[in-house]
């Protein structure tokens, strides 16, 4: 390239000459700017045997293959094999430091068969003097920072977890990203950009564009916060015994009325109902099918007395009625129930009880998150899904730099596969694929799902969305659906409801093992026929009409 233009120059002004060289000057400084800013990077180009490490633990079965993306020449890492579980770890020349700079954690993921159970995110482990060795790499191998993509029934989220010592216990606690961006549910290549930035911040990027900004300092942003509150419960108060909580008491001075009758029945006869005229008293309201025969083949000693099977009697279509006539059942004007007193403001109420606070033990100030160094990247998942394509596995110092590997291997990639997807959309019609519009109002419903506000209803919500994508003729319905579930959470802060509370992971709980065990529960749950009693599986056969026990 630089041949070509230096005999190009020569036919050049002398002032667009020195333009010229400017330029290629600038280009040439920025693509040794841009390299000397990446710390790793991984295309996957050339096989991944002999470079990374395969676990050789029992449990991890899945096979990792070196393969093509589907419709391009683009190698990446294949996950090969559904209902398995997947480790492969690659050791970094030297251990990272996360501390005071920026650092970008970018890879692509392609889910090419989609993604009903099954995580794809990277794990950025310590170093080995943590306790972990390259073949037997497992999910109790001690991490640094986890993220990426993981789904499986409610959960939907682009995990982003961090793994900080506490500095007074010294124990190693899993810190969450509250409030997650959901995974794409397409099948195109995606990448994915966790930027930790020196002022604290957090900026998780999909395709390149900012999906949430978070403050590790902030006990808004993580589950449980880095910063611990800095008083707690106190453990050892009790209640005292004559606290009252009871807001409202029955009223001791109020007495039952006299004409108040307990034992009055909710309902009672019609005196005033009539039987009407023609109903036939002597009719059975069913009578035997005239047209009925005994099968020739009906044994009377194995099968029983044979009898002809019921229908409506005719005679009871053009009466009133057939049988013995009852008066109708009529709301009882006298029935009052069980008397209760009325409640009344307890002069006792004292609130509802709480411990009183005291200093956390544990409590301790941060500036800044005291990160573990990186060692190694490693891939340990368990998924239902085959087809999941790791590939541009980029660590890098600067966000510039992020960008445009970002713009150079996955963009053209993903702009070819969306109009390959439009290509064969229109082939099929669009009955079989979802309109640009659709799309469109689907990624708006996602986004919609993100929102912190609705999180406790997230779940309802993508599976809405996901439904009216596997069936586009029901988008209007998904969306009256969202509108009405906001709608009721509307109404229900206005009006006094409370939001349901939003379950979180539990602090002491390993990630990763939890998610594995929540898709393991799943995917290894057996599926069994339910087989109903049957009460005549020891009778005679039964035939045709209907037999009388002898």
């Amino acid at each position: 390239m630089m041949m070509e233009l230096r005999w190009r120059i020569p036919q050049l002004p002398a002032v667009e000459q020195c333009i010229a060289v400017l330029l290629i000057a600038s280009f040439a400084f920025q693509i040794c700017a841009s390299a000397s800013d990446v710390i790793y990077y991984e295309t996957f180009d050339e096989s991944f045997e002999g470079r990374w490490v395969v676990s050789q633990k029992d449990d991890y079965k899945g096979v990792w293959k070196h393969s093509k993306s589907e419709g391009h020449d683009d190698y990446g890492l294949l996950v090969s094999e559904k209902a398995r579980k997947y480790a492969i770890v690659k050791e970094l020349d030297q251990a990272l430091s996360l501390k005071d700079e920026t650092i970008v954690l970018q890879f692509e993921v392609r889910l090419q068969d989609g993604l009903e159970c099954g995580g794809a995110y990277l794990k950025y482990l310590r170093p080995q003097e943590a306790g972990w060795q390259p073949k037997e790499f497992d999910s109790s191998s001690p991490y640094s920072i986890m993220f990426g993509p993981d789904k499986c029934g409610s959960t939907n989220k682009v995990h982003f977890i961090l793994k900080h010592k506490n500095p007074k216990s010294g124990d190693y606690v899993e810190h969450h990203l509250k409030y997650p961006p959901s995974v794409p549910s397409d099948k195109l290549s995606h990448v994915y950009s966790a930027i930790l930035r020196p002022d604290n911040e957090v900026s998780i990027l999909i395709d390149g564009e900012e999906k949430k900004k978070a403050n590790f300092l902030s006990g808004d942003d993580f589950e449980p916060p880095l910063i611990p509150a800095k008083t707690i419960p106190d453990p050892d108060d009790k209640k005292p015994e004559d606290w009252d909580e009871r807001a409202k008491i029955p009223d001791p001075e109020a007495v039952k009325p006299d004409d108040w009758d307990e034992d009055a029945p909710m309902e009672i006869e019609d005196e005033e109902a009539v039987k009407p005229e023609g109903w036939l008293d002597d009719e059975p309201e069913e009578v035997d099918d005239p047209d009925a025969a005994k099968p020739e083949d009906w044994d009377d000693e194995e099968d029983g007395e044979w009898e002809a099977p019921k229908i409506d009697n005719p005679k009871c279509e053009v009466a009133p009625g057939c049988g013995v006539w009852k008066r109708p059942m009529k709301r009882n004007p006298a029935y009052k129930g069980k008397w209760h007193a009325p409640l009344i403001d307890n002069p006792n109420y004292k609130g509802i009880w709480k411990p009183q606070d005291i200093p956390n033990p544990d409590y301790f100030e941060l500036e800044k998150p005291d990160f573990e160094p990186i060692a190694a990247i490693g891939i340990e998942i368990w998924t239902m899904q085959d087809g999941i394509l790791f590939d541009n596995i980029l660590i890098a110092g600067d966000e510039k730099s992020a960008e445009s590997y970002r713009l150079t291997t996955w963009k053209p990639k993903f702009e070819d596969e969306k109009e390959k997807q439009k290509a064969e959309e229109a082939a099929a019609g669009l009955s079989e694929g979802l309109s640009d519009f659709q799309k469109k109002v689907f990624d708006f419903l996602y986004k919609i799902g993100d929102i912190p506000f609705l999180d406790a209803y997230k779940p309802k919500i993508i599976d809405l969305i996901e439904k009216g994508e596997k069936q586009p003729n029901i988008t209007i319905g998904v969306i009256v659906s969202i509108v009405l579930v906001i709608l009721t959470i509307f109404f229900r802060l206005l009006f006094g409801g409370k939001k349901p509370a939003v379950n979180v992971s539990e602090t002491s709980t390993d990630a990763s093992a939890e998610t594995s065990t929540n898709q393991e529960s799943i995917g290894e749950k057996e599926r069994e026929d339910e087989n109903e009693d049957d009460a005549d599986a020891d009778a005679p056969r039964r035939r045709p009409g209907t037999r009388r026990d002898q």
